[in-house]
């Protein structure tokens, strides 16, 4: 914040001068291989509403398509802005779950919400692929301060750490997307955050499916909501350094069963051990 508004930069140009200042390289290189994650991320979506994908566990795939149909049907419940967000986010955790390329933003078992919501928007509103770019930036410098003051491990911070930084990244990138202040966009990735605070991470069977993907798609929308708070001119009472430092202390104070170990939560039911049993008898006789 002191770096945007000494020189009057955006949190986008302010990652931007970040990474030309440490990597020394040209713009144009920088530039480049942000595009390159870019057209990544929407070949990702592409894939899934593409191509009939099954997961390694079995345990997702077709959903995007299905969540598609129902948007095109007319009988969608949510609007086509968060439909669509909800869709391509789901897609993305497809196309990882089944070995495909994606770009871990911040993480694999995340990497749906912001190519879900920033390709939603995108074909919404008429974005250009270059102004998609910059946004990137934007929800760079997000994941970097937390992953730098606190975690994006589901291992060590639950699926708050994870998913909730995604959704900050995505609900921050979006806020600036729509013109909105820096001060906005951190505001915009504390609620996100804060949303999702406590969320515990419990994948069934050990495998970045379940209920990882549907995780993603409140992801998604939770960073729509959370962009929506910060342009409305809504504060976040709580400074987004603080919203932070409070998702690490309550990733810390979570059992270990509940932080990617699949011995808590959702991994734990009944259900659960059963589909992990099922999964691993598979892969034996395999």
């Amino acid at each position: 914040m002191a770096l945007c508004e000494a020189q009057g930069l955006t949190i986008a140009q302010a990652m931007q001068l970040r990474e030309l200042t440490h990597l020394e390289q040209a713009e144009a290189e920088v530039q480049k291989r942000m595009a390159h994650a870019w057209e990544i991320m929407k070949n990702a979506v592409a894939e899934a509403l593409n191509k009939e994908l099954t997961s390694m566990g079995g345990l997702i795939g077709g959903e995007a398509r299905r969540l598609t149909a129902l948007r095109l049907s007319g009988k969608n419940i949510c609007g086509p802005l968060v439909s669509k967000a909800v869709a391509y986010a789901m897609g993305v955790l497809e196309v990882n779950a089944s070995m495909g390329l994606i770009v871990a933003a911040p993480t694999a078992g995340s990497a749906g919400v912001l190519p879900g919501v920033l390709m939603a928007v995108q074909e919404e509103y008429g974005f250009s692929d270059e102004a998609m770019t910059r946004v990137l930036f934007n929800a760079g410098a997000v994941g970097y301060l937390i992953s730098r003051n606190a975690t994006v491990a589901g291992a060590e911070g639950g699926c708050q750490a994870e998913v909730g930084a995604a959704s900050a990244m995505a609900a921050s990138a979006t806020t600036e997307l729509f013109g909105g202040t820096p001060q906005m966009c951190l505001g915009a990735a504390s609620n996100a955050i804060s949303n999702l605070l406590g969320l515990v991470c419990d994948p069934v069977a050990g495998l970045v499916e379940a209920p990882c993907q549907k995780r993603n798609a409140a992801g998604a929308s939770g960073a729509l909501v959370g962009a929506e708070l910060a342009l409305a001119g809504i504060e976040n009472h709580i400074p987004f350094d603080e919203v932070v430092a409070a998702m690490l202390a309550v990733g810390r104070r979570l059992p270990p069963e509940l932080r990617e170990t699949a011995l808590g939560g959702m991994a734990a039911t009944p259900t659960g051990c059963s589909l992990c049993q099922q999964i691993y008898a598979k892969g034996a006789q395999g």
